[in-house]
């Protein structure tokens, strides 16, 4: 029996013993036992993680991955957990806690789950002394999955990383739960998002060939000109071929992982979306907690119903609030509505882009439903819509409804980049904007239009109108379209398809 296994057996209470039989569950490699069989493919965070966590000196102790259920953040923690075992990183210095997978946490005693559970790891594996190791250059690594519903989890870590010299990774799909927890671990933290497949991801795990972003991101600043977009076009036209066999398979089925499983039958994927992704948002993650359970979760799912109905576009409040009092008979309110949105919001299952502010000072408008992927639509609402233009030639009768998804794409495209994006309504005679992002000192007006002839006065009018207004210090405007047409446009307004834009990272 190795030393590892003795000190395990010699519990003394510290923890509830089923507690402890499932945290030997989860971490296997303190006895020597294999791991569960990960996917050879890695996603795009896995080298910026594991550098992150692995450096010297690194920017933050505390790594936040963030995004909606299913796209592969527990598998990129064990895939980590593999890599730094491979690596020679001795087993005892790594912990790993999937929460949601912990009923016995229940049963401790006192509050401060967290730290008991790190107390009784670092007594029993780590000989009273998680600091002692460090000090030698021998990190260990603590690796958190779901941990945001649990109550104060930022102060237990603030609490934490302030007296340990450890590097944590912590998982979560609540981006308002983490949050809410900023502000005590500023200094600490560094927050990623990731969601669905990105093309480049998509071309990799169905073996299609390898199909570069455009950058890999170091900020934003270059986006505000015009050489970035047509390298960035140049770079689509590049890989055409690859990109629209790409393309066509996340017109698909989306960039869900489970989706682009082209083993499973589309009528299995919807059925998984629908089990695993949306209703557990709606049924469980949504009403978490004391105030959880007092949420609606016929209004919860009634919203996000037209949340995908309305992908795309902005309703008013007034509207949405009309529709539910109709189909739930019930009384609902406008701020109701708005609240019900925000919790859809932190899910990250839809991203809702607000209205500018600049713009429109104190009047507060609707926001913008853009959801995480078309999929979780077409699976829902039992619609498939594709997207790609051979798709939509062949049936054009649903090229409007696929302009409105193509906007929804790209609405979250950016928030899922961490860009700053709001939408722009029409006010006072001024024509709407789709999007507006901010990059470095400049905000940029994005209009889609993803229709198959583009004029190139009418259909540029909102973005020139934008860019004459020296207030909003935008120095060329961006027309997302769905083809590789050349356009002879205003040299202050570059073109750029929605497959190759989605390209950027």
């Amino acid at each position: 029996m190795s030393k590892v296994t003795i000190q395990l057996d010699a519990l003394s209470g510290a923890l509830p013993g089923r507690l402890v039989d499932e945290l030997k569950t989860q971490n296997p490699w303190w006895t020597g036992r294999s791991m569960q069989s990960l996917p050879p493919f890695r996603r795009w965070p896995f080298e910026l993680l594991l550098t992150r966590l692995t450096r010297e000196q690194p920017l933050a102790r505390i790594n936040v991955l963030r995004g909606p259920r299913q796209i592969g953040k527990s598998t990129l923690q064990l895939q980590i957990v593999e890599r730094l075992l491979a690596d020679g990183v001795e087993p005892h210095r790594i912990l790993r806690v999937q929460f949601d997978d912990l009923p016995s946490i229940r049963g401790m005693a006192g509050a401060d789950p967290i730290l008991q559970i790190v107390e009784w790891y670092e007594n029993r594996l780590q000989g009273g002394d998680l600091n002692r190791a460090a000090k030698l250059g021998v990190h260990s690594y603590l690796f958190f999955d779901e941990v945001q519903n649990l109550a104060d989890w930022h102060v237990q870590l603030k609490a934490l990383v302030d007296r340990t010299d450890v590097r944590v990774l912590v998982t979560g799909s609540s981006a308002l739960r983490i949050e809410r927890g900023r502000d005590s671990l500023a200094g600490r933290i560094q927050t990623l998002e990731v969601g669905p497949f990105r093309l480049s991801e998509i071309a990799s795990v169905n073996k299609l060939g390898p199909l570069p972003p455009f950058e890999a991101g170091n900020g934003f600043r270059a986006w505000s000109t015009s050489a970035f977009w047509t390298a960035l076009t140049a770079h689509g036209v590049q890989h055409r071929e690859l990109l629209d066999v790409t393309f066509g398979a996340f017109s698909e089925r989306g960039g869900y992982p489970l989706a682009q499983n082209r083993s499973i039958e589309w009528s299995e994927v919807a059925h998984q979306l629908n089990e695993t992704v949306i209703k557990r948002v709606i049924q469980h993650d949504l009403r978490v907690g004391e105030r959880g359970r007092k949420r609606d979760p016929q209004l919860l799912e009634e919203m996000f119903r037209m949340a995908a109905r309305y992908c795309g576009q902005s309703p008013t409040l007034s509207e949405l609030a009309r529709q539910a009092r109709d189909t739930l008979e019930a009384n609902v309110g406008v701020q109701r509505v708005r609240t019900y949105i925000e919790f859809l919001d932190s899910s990250l299952l839809v991203r809702t882009v607000k209205p500018l502010e600049l713009r429109l000072k104190k009047r507060q408008g609707a926001p913008k439903f853009c959801l995480s992927d078309h999929a979780v639509r077409a699976a829902w609402l039992d619609e498939v819509i594709p997207i790609a233009p051979k798709a939509l030639d062949e049936d054009p009768t649903r090229s409007d409804l696929a302009g409105r998804i193509a906007e929804s794409c790209v609405g979250y495209f950016f928030a899922s980049l961490d860009i700053p994006v709001s939408h722009l309504p029409a006010r006072r005679g001024e024509p709407e904007v789709d999007f507006v992002i901010t990059a470095g000192d400049h905000r940029i007006p994005v209009e889609v239009k993803y229709q198959k002839r583009i004029d190139p006065v009418r259909d540029v009018a909102g973005l020139q109108t934008f860019i004459s207004k020296p207030a909003n210090r935008a120095p060329i405007g961006v027309l997302v379209i769905r083809d590789d047409t050349k356009l002879d446009l205003p040299p202050n307004i570059v073109a750029v398809p929605l497959k190759t834009l989605l390209l950027a990272r």
